[in-house]
């Protein structure tokens, strides 16, 4: 695990970080922000173009469990996008306003350079949250993380950024558990997972979550 003032890098497999909320002297006010950024460019050549000759596409998305045992998924395949003010209700992007106090920000679809993906979560909330399993998955071509460059970054108000790198990995999977969230009293722990599955379904079974899987589409 490599630690600077601004950074975080969690290298290996297990490596994790706690935040010690207690230590700090204002209380959390802004979101946490969980990104995946990745390299959108197709790369050309003797080779041809990878995933198809499109550019690359991953989505996030993660598992979520409450103190009270309600588990639930907010993915970009199951996105049931509102009209105004649907960070105030409960749909598959989340909520963010209430329970489960965590909120999807949308699909990021285009080729150039941008911000990636962003799942927020609400402060008013942590002491109802108790762990989130961070994924993403190719949605369309061949597995070829090590072209992506992909990145996770753990962003929390206050304390330095918690990086996850997956873009150096190589796996014939398209599915890819990142890193597990658990909050705890007055501590947010971030570990990484960084292991790769043939689906949501598999990688569900593998940390015993329970859902059941239907296909979606964009």
């Amino acid at each position: 695990m490599a630690i600077n003032l601004q950074k975080v890098t969690l290298e290996k497999t297990g490596d994790s970080h706690v935040i010690d909320l207690s230590k700090k002297t204002d209380s959390i006010t802004q979101e946490i922000n969980i990104n995946l950024n990745w390299s959108k460019g197709t790369k050309k050549g003797l080779f041809g173009t990878i995933f198809g000759g499109s550019d690359i596409d991953l989505d996030l998305g993660c598992f979520y469990e409450l103190n009270n045992g309600e588990k639930n998924v907010i993915d970009g395949l199951q996105f049931a996008q509102g009209r105004g003010g649907a960070r105030d209700r409960h749909t598959k992007q989340g909520r963010y306003t209430g329970t489960p106090w965590i909120w999807h920000t949308g699909d990021d679809r285009g080729a150039a350079a941008g911000s990636g993906e962003n799942i927020i979560v609400n402060p008013k909330g942590l002491q109802e949250l108790k762990r989130i399993v961070v994924y993403c998955f190719i949605y369309q071509g061949a597995a070829n993380w090590h072209e992506s460059n992909a990145t996770v970054t753990v962003s929390v108000p206050g304390s330095a950024e918690i990086e996850v790198q997956m873009g150096k990995q190589s796996s014939i999977y398209n599915f890819c558990a990142i890193a597990e969230i658990r909050f705890s009293g007055n501590t947010i722990d971030v570990r990484k997972l960084v292991s790769f599955h043939r689906s949501h379904a598999e990688c569900d079974k593998a940390y015993k979550w329970g859902f059941t899987w239907g296909a979606g589409s964009k």
